[in-house]
């Protein structure tokens, strides 16, 4: 007993030293779906700090959906707030979440649920240091929009 005990804290460890290496991570947050229906009226917001303004950064969105989802692509408008409130950016986005010929999922999936990181915005340089928001709305003519479970947002820095 005390040996599986042993063994399930250092594997405990282990996963927790793996998922802490992530060194170009800034910020990472991911915002379930109530009943995987995802209505126009919610815009699931996301705030980080930026420190250095020099540096690039990565913006990514990420989607888990279900299989049931019954469209190949999802269109995501971002707006981008900086400290100050004021609006810095706003894009519609189109993200491919199957393959638009063959129907077969993308992303990472088990069973019928699938992960997406899509690139949102590249090598983007924030202009002042503080805290940003950033909301997200599905801009798909369906509403409510089935079989989206998740939506999340990651800032990494650039590669240099």
């Amino acid at each position: 007993m005390r040996k599986r005990l042993h063994l399930f804290l250092c594997l405990g460890l282990l996963a927790l030293l793996a998922t802490s290496c992530d060194t170009n991570r800034v910020f990472e947050e991911n915002q379930d779906i109530a009943n995987n229906q995802w209505p126009v009226k919610l815009a699931p917001a996301f705030e980080f700090e930026i420190t250095d303004t020099t540096q690039q950064y990565n913006v990514y969105f990420n989607v888990r959906n279900a299989l049931h989802y019954p469209f190949y692509n999802l269109y995501l408008r971002h707006y981008l707030y900086g400290p100050d409130g004021k609006q810095v950016s706003s894009r519609l986005h189109e993200m491919y979440l199957m393959d638009p010929k063959t129907g077969e999922p993308r992303g990472k999936g088990a069973g019928d649920i699938f992960d997406h990181q899509f690139k949102a915005l590249k090598n983007v340089r924030f202009p002042q240091a503080g805290k940003y928001r950033l909301k997200l709305n599905q801009y798909m003519r369906q509403d409510p929009l089935p079989g989206i479970m998740a939506v999340g947002v990651r800032v990494e820095k650039a590669a240099e």
